[in-house]
């Protein structure tokens, strides 16, 4: 259950801020692409995903994306953005992760793996010896072949509120 379980549950992405990440001693963030940057049905970012990717990278923090999708898929979705990103990253396989970690010389105790999944994102984070941070999906919908996970997601979210009633989703990490 440890592989499930995020050491954070976050409303969004967007919510993290420098102050935060730094107290925590973050300086990197691997992110999913799809339900969690940008929806998963829409290639296109918003204005907000922009701005805050500018906050980040005044302030020193890494952002690179770690996406299963295809690198065409990643790629449109980024390109404008001037963001690094690792495609087919075989989540929740540590492979992505690591070679992420080696590419852009990152220090493991110092980085999270930001998702809305469970069974891929989380679980990848925490196999690759990283902090994990969940965060709700961008939209409610999702595509084919990430509803059986969340069916799966669902049931161990379930067992874990019961064994945790105390846990919360949150605004910032320091909540």
């Amino acid at each position: 259950m440890a592989l499930f379980k995020p050491n954070w549950l976050l409303n969004r992405i967007y919510n993290l801020t420098p102050t935060e990440l730094k107290r925590n001693h973050i300086n990197a963030i691997l992110t999913d692409l799809d339900n969690t940057l940008i929806a998963w049905h829409d290639p296109n970012y918003s204005a907000e995903l922009k701005a805050w990717l500018e906050v980040m990278h005044d302030n020193h923090i890494k952002v690179i994306v770690v996406s299963n999708n295809k690198k065409k898929r990643v790629a449109r979705a980024v390109s404008d953005l001037g963001i690094p990103f690792i495609w087919n990253a075989l989540k929740p396989l540590p492979f992505g992760i690591k070679r992420a970690l080696y590419r852009f010389d990152l220090n493991a105790d110092q980085t999270i793996m930001v998702g809305d999944q469970l069974l891929t994102d989380i679980q990848a984070g925490h196999l690759a010896g990283v902090r994990t941070v969940m965060v709700r999906p961008i939209v409610e919908t999702d595509s084919w072949n990430t509803k059986l996970n969340r069916f799966f997601e669902t049931r161990i979210m379930n067992q874990y509120y019961q064994k945790n009633p105390q846990t919360t989703w949150r605004e910032h990490l320091d909540d």
